[in-house]
C-alpha cells in the first residue's frame, strides 16, 4: 500500500473517531433535544464542538494556509449544523421515535451526510 494511500486511511480514521467522540461523548441532552431549534445555542454549540476537533486531521495531512483552515472550519460548521437540523425536522414533522424504522434510516443519512463531509475536507486539503 502506498505511503498516500495509508495517509488518506489514517485522515478518514481520525475524522470518524472525531465525530464519535462529539456525537457520543461529548453531545449532552441539551444539544440533542434544542437541535431542532433554528440557531438554539445547543445545537450551534454542537456543531462548534465538531468544528474545534477537525484539526486533528493535521496530525497525518500538511495544515494549509490560515485562510483555508479558517474556511474549511466554517464550511464543515454551517454543514454540520444544517445537516442537524434538516434531520430533526423531517423526524419531527413525522413524529418519528427512536421506535421507528424511519427515525433509524433518517439517522443512517445524516451519518452517511457527515461522513461525506469529511471525505469531502480530504479531497480539499489534498489539493492545496
Amino acid at each position: 500500500m502506498s505511503t498516500a494511500s495509508i495517509t488518506i486511511l489514517m485522515a478518514i480514521t481520525l475524522l470518524w473517531t472525531k465525530h464519535t467522540i462529539a456525537d457520543y461523548f461529548l453531545q449532552t441532552w441539551w444539544q440533542v433535544s434544542n437541535k431542532s431549534r433554528y440557531c438554539h445555542p445547543g445545537g450551534l454549540l454542537h456543531a462548534f464542538i465538531h468544528v474545534a476537533l477537525t484539526p486533528v486531521v493535521f496530525l497525518v495531512l500538511p495544515m494549509p494556509t490560515l485562510a483555508m483552515v479558517g474556511y474549511i472550519l466554517l464550511g464543515e460548521f454551517v454543514i454540520h449544523y444544517h445537516l442537524d437540523w434538516t434531520k430533526e425536522q423531517v423526524v419531527r414533522a413525522r413524529g418519528w421515535t427512536n421506535m421507528d424504522p424511519q427515525f433509524w434510516r433518517a439517522f443512517g443519512v445524516d451519518q452517511f451526510a457527515h461522513f461525506a463531509t469529511y471525505i469531502g475536507i480530504i479531497v480539499v486539503l489534498l489539493s492545496v
